[in-house]
């Protein structure tokens, strides 16, 4: 059967999008590091790291002050797992969420 190929940035779009849609989560971009800046490519607080089928996704996100951020995490980690296993078929082997800064809520 022929492979199919799916690559980082699609996996990258699937957890993009699942955070968008957890209330209290927003994802902020860590230090800037050397291969972002030769290949022009940085992805707002997500890294994707592959080994063959395996994935893990790592987050860097603030949240909403007020929020309970340990339900929060679990519930995006939750479902960037199930979202990226059952829209690729890959195996998720972990979805890492580095809280790393709180911010007033919109509106406030």
């Amino acid at each position: 059967m022929p492979e199919v190929d799916i690559s980082n940035d699609v996996i990258l779009g699937i957890a993009s999008l699942t955070l968008e849609r957890i209330p209290g989560l927003e994802p902020i971009s860590p230090p800037l590091a050397m291969p972002e800046v030769l290949t022009g490519k940085r992805a707002k607080g997500f890294k994707i790291e592959r080994s063959g089928r395996d994935v893990t996704v790592n987050v860097t996100v603030s949240t909403e002050y007020g929020v309970n951020i340990r339900k929060v995490c679990e519930d995006a980690q939750k479902s960037i797992f199930e979202n990226i296993e059952v829209m690729t078929g890959l195996s998720v082997k972990a979805v890492n969420i580095t809280v790393q800064a709180v911010m007033i809520p919109k509106g406030s």
